[in-house]
């Protein structure tokens, strides 16, 4: 069994309450979730509302379906217009671990 987690630190665009940044967040959440199966939150940030922490995680029996899919979500997020993407941390764990 492998466990995969992206972290992303994002930038918001014209963004000025923390209403407006819900409405960025919530689609991006729910389109990783249901375009690629992975589970999606926001995970820190919360009382700023031009900065987001999002975390997105993955269980998976083999490590390069894992890998696979979350280069995936990175470009999704990476491809987003309405924001800017200032790191993406990645950990992945595995049988060994």
């Amino acid at each position: 069994m492998f466990i995969g987690a992206l972290e992303f630190d994002l930038l918001l665009g014209d963004v000025h309450s923390l209403k407006e940044k819900r409405s960025v967040i919530r689609p991006i959440l729910a389109e990783l979730a249901k375009r690629f199966g992975v589970n999606a939150a926001e995970a820190g940030d919360q009382d700023l509302h031009r900065r987001a922490l999002l975390g997105v995680a993955m269980v998976s029996a083999e490590a390069g379906h894992l890998n696979e899919v979350l280069d995936k979500c990175e470009r999704h997020v990476a491809a987003r217009p309405e924001i800017e993407l200032l790191a993406v941390r990645r950990r992945i764990f595995g049988p060994e671990d």
